[in-house]
């Protein structure tokens, strides 16, 4: 005996109900689950989506952080302390570091601007910015020191993994 399903609300608009998600949303994929993928229901799709943006959000505010101690902190005591520099080398490296902040704020920008977009623009604005924040890990971790890989690195690697789990 075959358990009851609910039927699906796909088709043209006049057969939809009213208030339905429209076919292929995010809503939709999250309340009938996403075509193709056999035995993922709605929960386990509205959670991974929902710790995806989670961790999304989390490495913007990390780079807006890093924004923050780079622009404005870094030749302060707490800045040259996360940092590792002296006095000297901190007054000296103040613009390059500065630099680099703007730079995080674009990432940390791409990020928020990931989650506030429609779903057809999001998922690929998503990949993108996560791509370049994990590129800029592996590159400071090869350069400067392995720490930015788990830190800077780890959190955007794992919102890229659920980003194309989801």
């Amino acid at each position: 005996m075959r358990p009851a399903q609910v039927p699906r609300t796909r088709g043209r608009p006049e057969e939809r109900r009213r208030g339905a998600a429209r076919p292929g949303s995010l809503l939709d994929r999250a309340t009938n689950g996403s075509p193709g993928r056999v035995g993922r229901g709605a929960t386990s799709i509205a959670a991974v989506t929902l710790l995806r943006n989670v961790l999304v959000a989390c490495v913007a505010l990390e780079h807006l952080g890093f924004l923050v101690l780079e622009m404005f902190l870094f030749k302060s005591p707490a800045g040259r302390r996360i940092f590792r520099t002296t006095p000297e080398f901190a007054a000296e490296a103040a613009p390059l570091a500065a630099n680099q902040g703007l730079y995080n704020g674009f990432l940390a920008a791409g990020l928020v601007w990931s989650l506030v977009a429609p779903e057809p623009l999001a998922a690929p604005l998503r990949l993108f910015f996560l791509a370049c924040v994990l590129v800029a890990a592996v590159f400071g971790a090869a350069t400067v020191s392995r720490r930015i890989l788990l830190i800077q690195g780890l959190p955007a690697a794992l919102a890229l993994v659920l980003t194309l789990a989801a």
